[in-house]
């Protein structure tokens, strides 16, 4: 195993031992959104607070799971949390088509270098989430990893549909 491999595993296994952002927030104000994978019986719930500006002022997540689900939440809770909504879905997006690259895509080497990277916004730098790259390479697991990601969209959708109502 690369030098690589081992530190993005340490990553995720330090956000499944250590999560960030883990709690609940008093709803209302927050908006809370359950996700479920029903094949695997993960659960995430993303609790928002939306500041008058569409920022998250604060988010925390709950909910139990794989190590790669749960890691996926912390990690998306500390990338959105003071973005605006907007922003916050460009990096879904980003996040959602690095884990759309085709087994095939990765190299002999294992380097995503020759992937395609159409619609990912190159100037959005992952950090932490870049060691989930390797989720790819089990496609079972994507889910697993875009579970909090599903979940913050809807709860995107919901806390948008509130406050317009």
């Amino acid at each position: 195993m690369s030098g690589l491999e081992d530190l993005y595993r340490e990553i995720i296994l330090d956000h499944y031992r250590s999560p960030r952002n883990k709690g609940t927030l008093e709803a209302p104000p927050a908006h809370r959104t359950e996700g479920f994978n029903p094949l695997c019986g993960d659960e995430v719930v993303v609790y928002l607070a939306i500041d008058d500006d569409r920022r998250i002022a604060d988010i925390k997540i709950d909910g139990q799971g794989c190590s790669i689900s749960q890691s996926s939440a912390s990690m998306m809770s500390a990338a959105v949390k003071g973005r605006t909504i907007e922003e916050a879905r460009e990096l879904t997006d980003t996040f959602k088509a690095m884990m759309s690259i085709h087994e095939t895509d990765i190299g002999g080497d294992g380097s995503e270098a020759d992937a395609p990277t159409e619609g990912v916004n190159a100037e959005l730098k992952l950090g932490d989430l870049e060691a989930l790259r390797g989720v790819v390479k089990f496609p079972v697991r994507i889910k697993c990893a875009t579970l909090s990601w599903n979940t913050l969209n809807q709860a995107f959708d919901e806390a948008v549909q509130t406050s317009d109502t």
